[in-house]
């Protein structure tokens, strides 16, 4: 346990003194190629035409997705970590510390986020919308100035909970082998868990488990954010936060994705959201927050500034309640 408490605190410190060097392999990539590969061999000699064999097939060779997918990474990723520990502790240590570091992402999300807000103030929308595109699911040629800052703003926000809070929740649970369990099912849901002709029925059941096991850190992503607000200073409202986070929280498909972007969005008094296009097709949404003031470039730094007081929130708790477990049970 000490070990552990010590790398959940190393790893959360390197991500956000590095985050994700471009030259170096990753995880998530790996993870990545392995949902690629084994949709392409499940999908071989499905029926071309539409039908309900097509249909009820597909839904199954989906939660076979699942399975493989979660079965591997588990195995792999404990085989790793029990390895390094038998070898010595410390060498444990260190590969927990780094497998933690991966599993984070604020650095990488400030990072990427940055380059929007870069480009925006330089007055260069092409590039712009360029780099959104890198971080967002929907089409970005078209976006306004205000639409390319709004959609950066809502991804710094969504991710809070998705690349943040969720998977250091599940790390400080249950170690790198949770954590990066979770982070399959995170990136499964981002490759196949779309409504649309190819995806419906294959990633019916990604979507439905990230919902799951997003369901309670989403919620606790939004009360951290809101105290954060609080101690944020003057740029950010505290009680509207928590007003528009009890007002919108709900007003998205997703059950939990309006959680911490309502926050945000009273936090910051913009209005979030709104209809939006993916692959060429208009997708109706509600708005979130209340349009106090335009929307600007800046705000994407500002929204980074609250996702990263949320993060030091959560690790510091996380760590307390580590520590005092550990003490109570006599692991220290």
């Amino acid at each position: 346990m000490k070990y552990h408490i010590l790398a959940f605190g190393a790893g959360f410190l390197l991500d956000q003194i590095f985050g994700d060097p471009y030259f170096l392999p990753h995880p998530i990539r790996g993870i990545g190629w392995l949902i690629a590969k084994t949709e392409k061999a499940l999908r071989s000699g499905n029926p071309q035409e539409d039908s309900p064999e097509r249909e009820a097939a597909e839904r199954r060779q989906g939660k076979l997705l699942v399975a493989i997918v979660l079965l591997l990474t588990g195995m792999f990723t404990a085989l790793i970590l029990a390895g390094a520990y038998a070898l010595y502790p410390r060498i444990g240590m260190v590969v927990e510390a780094v497998m933690t570091y991966q599993i984070l992402a604020a650095r990488c999300l400030q990072v990427e986020s940055g380059k929007v807000w870069k480009h925006l103030k330089a007055g260069n929308p092409e590039a712009a919308r360029e780099a959104v595109s890198m971080i967002v699911g929907r089409d970005t040629q078209n976006l306004t100035e205000e639409g390319v800052a709004k959609a950066a703003i809502e991804t710094v926000a969504e991710n809070t909970s998705d690349g943040v809070i969720a998977p250091m929740l599940y790390t400080a649970l249950g170690g790198p082998v949770l954590g990066f369990l979770y982070k399959a099912v995170n990136t499964m849901d981002s490759m196949v868990g779309y409504k649309n002709d190819r995806y419906l029925h294959f990633g019916r059941a990604a979507a439905k488990l990230d919902d799951v096991v997003n369901f309670l850190p989403a919620r606790i992503s939004a009360l951290l954010m809101i105290v954060a607000a609080f101690l944020s200073g003057k740029s950010y409202n505290g009680r509207q936060a928590w007003r528009i986070w009890h007002r919108d929280s709900r007003k998205h498909a997703s059950p939990n994705s309006a959680q911490t972007e309502s926050v945000c969005a009273g936090a910051l008094g913009i209005q979030l959201a709104g209809d939006a296009s993916y692959f060429g097709k208009v997708v109706k949404k509600p708005y979130i927050g209340d349009p106090k003031r335009q929307v600007e470039y800046e705000d994407i730094r500002r929204a980074n500034r609250l996702m990263n007081r949320t993060a030091w929130i959560c690790e510091l708790l996380c760590l307390g309640i580590l520590t005092w477990v550990a003490a109570g049970c006599g692991w220290l």
